[in-house]
């Protein structure tokens, strides 16, 4: 008896410290990464009950109708990819080249020039880029781009400069080339602005890209400018919900990359 004693108080005490352990790494994990995806699905399953339950027009089920759906989702995603492909592959390798000693001085004019995206109202610069390239997924897409490429840029360089110069003056003084140390050191220390930026644009990518179904480019944005035309509420709330569940999904999406990304040590 008494060794089955001893034996069950070693097991409690052995499952303590395990328990103790969980508790400390659970209270590590930050509190968007699982309370997000908590909001979405609940947010998911109301939006898939109503669905399923309710009785659309014929008007309505012409839009709602899952395969017409499923390919306006569809739509949507690839334009917004489209997009934040082309707007990395030229902000990320810009904002590094102005943080260079010999074209720092081109930083402020940079900026200048990408907040004018910014700036400027989304429908009128996709109304703009349609008077020059006509309508159509090419023109929503280069609209997109230039409305989203200044938090990517700001944070690049903002993400480079925040950099210890100590740290890179160390990787220089035991024999690293500038590029190596940009690749190895300055990168990788970048990486959680760089990739906050990149989140922030997939956001506003998704909002915007509503806004392509005014010039021929099929997106999400049918649905609510459907809706609004043809006073159809259904449709209108379908669109914005479903807007909103990708701008969560992907900015929860966004914010594993940057955890996964961000090397250990670096907050």
């Amino acid at each position: 008896m008494t060794s089955l004693a001893a034996g069950a108080g070693e097991t409690t005490a052995s499952a303590a410290p395990a328990r103790s352990g969980f508790r400390r790494r659970l209270a590590k994990v930050p509190i968007d990464v699982w309370f997000e995806p908590l909001v979405i699905l609940v947010v998911g399953v109301g939006f898939v009950i109503w669905y399923q339950n309710t009785d659309f027009t014929a008007t309505e089920s012409a839009s709602m109708a899952w395969p017409a759906l499923r390919s306006t989702i569809l739509d949507h995603i690839r334009l917004t990819l489209v997009a934040t492909v082309v707007v990395v592959c030229i902000a990320i390798p810009l904002g590094i080249a102005l943080t260079r000693p010999s074209l720092r001085w081109l930083n402020p004019i940079a900026v200048n020039i990408a907040n004018i995206g910014q700036a400027a109202p989304a429908i009128g610069l996709l109304v703009l880029f349609t008077f020059w390239l006509g309508t159509g997924f090419n023109t929503a897409v280069l609209g997109l781009v230039v409305y989203a490429v200044l938090p990517i840029l700001q944070n690049t360089i903002v993400g480079l400069r925040q950099v210890d110069q100590r740290t890179v003056e160390a990787a220089r003084g035991i024999g690293f080339s500038g590029f190596r140390t940009l690749l190895q050191v300055e990168l990788p220390l970048a990486v959680p602005v760089i990739l906050n930026g990149v989140r922030t644009a997939l956001v506003i990518l998704v909002g915007t890209a509503t806004l392509s179904t005014f010039i021929g480019a099929t997106s999400l944005g049918t649905l609510i400018t459907t809706g609004i035309t043809l006073f159809l509420p259904k449709l209108l709330v379908a669109g914005a919900i479903l807007v909103a569940l990708l701008a969560m999904t992907i900015d929860w999406l966004g914010r594993l990359v940057e955890l996964a990304a961000t090397p250990r040590g670096v907050a």
